[in-house]
């Protein structure tokens, strides 16, 4: 059901769209040429995504009382996200795909690095290869350290390999050869053949995907592209002609890892760029917040019906990542840096077999959803507990895309929680959020104390459909200066995935000391890259101030695996001494420590083009302080108040800048409620959001 009210402004065409499909529900969000906004919900169709979208733009298109083909011809910037890729991953459901590999390197996919997130886990085994050794073909064929060839690609290898992949019925393959990011010579003569021979199977080079060193790194990323193209990159083409069907006649762009956008055009040689594709998108909200706020440093908890997804902002700026782990699978593709658990609105909980109680990481989906949805589900989640505990009522949420219902959350948490560990019905419930709230504690420190980041510095923005339910208890916890609660909180990464560009980035593997020499000896190899990277932002129509292109270095110290990204601003060019303080000052905050003796190596250099559309900002309202929002009451549990207590509720169109409220209180928002626990201070800024500050204020 639509969020979009039923009396309509004029909406003033052209209009940008960004549609976000999420496990739970699929958002979009419209933004007119005066920068007025439109906020939808409608539920996510998981057997087929598209379906979500389509029923997204009908259902906006019904509420403007135009038809779908109006509402898309008049749309110039189309963004879509999702968590289509990353699902594919974690349930497990890729492609068959075979692998071929230079002979002595069959096992490099399985052997990996032998490196523990957790150095004191011995026993957790590591994830199964997507690929089975039957299926990790060797060729003979070798190219040197150079780059250059000293033993010729076997043909005889690869035709029988083909054989093999025809008999096992392998429907994609990654094709990792040694060297391959010195020369792609070889990798691009067994894919001729490949595709020749079997013209019906996706065809995956390392080469192109991530030519990057490290031979276990690149050929995990090209296996994962291998195990997601054939089923993303259909499902984006399905959309996409399903949109230009309706009348969409500007380009469809999907958001990548590194929270730039990708034509669909450009996605299918790196499917895997959206693994994080819906995350990711988030970075783009809190940069409008950012510049509307005049503050930047912010760290976002977005937390929908499955996930939370914890993103930074210090001083206006995400962090990006050359790497991340998604499953256990390593992906060595740009990314900004997020780190996502398995807590949601639709968390399950329950208890073990020894007796006490988890929450998570599995969720119960948007089918059957939780045990209040009616849909069939029998076992507990959050959104149950919420509603248990008087946070939520029986009714429609969302607007009107889901239903709750009491007695189905109350016998839910009774018969799986409260009777086996003999609690009363309320202390069960809230002791599932309270498990919850602890992991969400644990997720915001692990991006933010783990880096080198003080929490305590940062403005925690609570967003996402189930966020600001938690917030108030989470910006406690860290001794958060504030916890922010915008208004749009349930569409957070469909508003922000339409202020991001157009991202494409390009990389060469040059291993050297950091210093004077080396540093003018790239200037060239620079240039080339950069001449890529305006051709490519040309052919996708930006030019002039709408297209920028940096330059960055993946630099380490000598001898270490890892790399920190480093960018070269514009008076860095004639000065590596600037560059080597810059990773010696980024070193300190990840580690802890400074190195000033020892050499800096060049792993790589990087250039990243940038396809920027025309900005847009939030409105604002003049504060009228003083003002006295109408609410009624009802009977809310809270464990610092020592049970059920009296709480004011709220209705967040009440509720005008300049507004202060005391918790504990409940405030409906169209696609969140927000809860500002007892004791808090709630007052609306000139953006129309939440700002929840504690009283006394926390100290550490």
């Amino acid at each position: 059901m639509s969020l979009l009210p039923t009396e309509k402004p004029a909406f003033k065409a052209p209009w940008r769209i960004g549609v976000d499909v999420g496990g739970t529900f699929t958002d979009i969000v419209m933004v007119d040429r005066t920068g007025a906004i439109e906020v939808g919900k409608v539920p996510s169709t998981p057997r087929d995504p598209s379906e979500g979208v389509i029923d997204a733009i009908e259902v906006a298109a019904t509420q403007f009382r135009i038809s779908v083909h109006e509402l898309l011809a008049g749309c110039n910037h189309f963004m879509h996200a999702s968590t289509v890729a990353t699902n594919i991953v974690i349930d497990g459901r890729g492609s068959r795909v075979g692998m071929l590999v230079t002979k002595g390197f069959r096992d490099s996919i399985e052997i990996r690095r032998g490196i523990r997130q957790n150095a004191w886990d011995h026993r957790t085994p590591f994830p199964s290869p997507l690929v089975p050794r039957y299926l990790r073909l060797p060729v003979a064929g070798r190219i040197d350290r150079r780059g250059v060839e000293i033993e010729p690609l076997s043909e005889t290898d690869i035709r029988a390999a083909i054989e093999i992949f025809r008999t096992e019925k392998v429907t994609s393959i990654a094709i990792c050869l040694f060297n391959s990011f010195l020369s792609d010579t070889h990798e691009q003569q067994a894919a001729a053949i490949i595709r020749n021979e079997m013209p019906e199977v996706w065809v995956t080079l390392s080469s192109v995907v991530s030519p990057t060193i490290g031979e276990y790194e690149r050929s995990s990323t090209a296996v994962l592209n291998a195990y997601v193209a054939p089923s993303i990159v259909s499902y984006m083409r399905r959309l996409a002609e399903k949109l230009a069907e309706r009348g969409l006649k500007c380009p469809f762009n999907v958001v990548q890892n590194n929270a730039g956008a990708l034509t669909v055009d450009h996605l299918q040689h790196r499917a895997v760029a959206l693994l994080l594709s819906g995350p990711a998108a988030g970075i783009g909200a809190l940069g409008l917040y950012s510049a509307a706020l005049g503050e930047p440093n912010l760290l976002s908890m977005e937390i929908g019906g499955t996930s939370c997804d914890v993103t930074l902002l210090s001083g206006g700026h995400a962090d990006v990542a050359s790497e991340f782990e998604l499953g256990g699978y390593h992906v060595a593709m740009p990314s900004i840096d997020i780190h996502s658990v398995g807590a949601g609105g639709g968390t399950v909980a329950g208890v073990d077999r020894a007796g006490l109680l988890f929450v998570g990481p599995r969720g119960a989906g948007a089918h059957p959803g939780p045990a209040a949805y009616g849909l069939g589900g029998a076992e507990p989640t959050i959104t149950d507990a919420q509603l248990v505990l008087g946070r939520l009522v029986s009714g429609p949420l969302a607007g009107g895309g889901r239903t709750l219902d009491l007695e189905l959350a109350r016998r839910a948490i009774e018969e799986r929680v409260a009777r086996p560990l003999g609690l009363s019905l309320e202390a069960a419930a809230a002791g599932m959020l309270r498990m919850l709230d602890q992991q969400l504690f644990h997720a915001v420190q692990k991006l933010s104390a783990e880096r080198g980041y003080d929490p305590r510095k940062f403005i925690l923005v609570a967003a996402g459909g189930a966020g600001p339910m938690h917030g108030s208890s989470v910006g406690r916890k860290l001794y958060s200066p504030a916890v922010y609660v915008p208004r749009l909180a349930g569409t957070f990464c469909a508003l922000g995935m339409l202020n991001i560009p157009v991202k494409h980035e390009f990389a060469r593997v040059h291993l050297g000391k950091l210093d004077g020499t080396t540093f003018d000896a790239l200037r060239p190899a620079f240039e080339q890259l950069s001449a890529q990277a305006n051709a490519r932002l040309a052919a996708d129509g930006f030019s002039g101030e709408n297209a920028q292109v940096t330059r960055e270095f993946d630099l380490r110290h000598r001898g270490q695996i890892g790399t920190l990204r480093i960018s070269i601003a514009d008076e860095d060019e004639t000065d590596w001494r600037k560059v080597r303080e810059k990773f010696l000052a980024a070193y300190q905050r990840s580690y802890g420590y400074r190195d000033t003796t020892s050499d800096v190596e060049i792993a790589s250099i990087r250039v990243v083009g940038l396809g920027l559309f025309p900005a847009f900002s939030l409105g604002t309202s003049e504060a009228t302080p003083g003002t006295s929002p109408a609410f009624t009451e009802r009977q809310v549990y809270f464990e610092e108040a020592g049970g059920w207590t009296t709480a004011k509720v709220y209705q967040g169109r009440d509720l005008r800048a300049g507004a202060t409220i005391i918790g504990p209180s409940i405030i409906h928002e169209t696609t969140t409620l927000v809860i500002v626990g007892p004791g808090d201070v709630c007052s609306v800024d000139t953006l129309g959001n939440f700002i929840i500050r504690f009283d006394p204020p926390r100290v550490a």
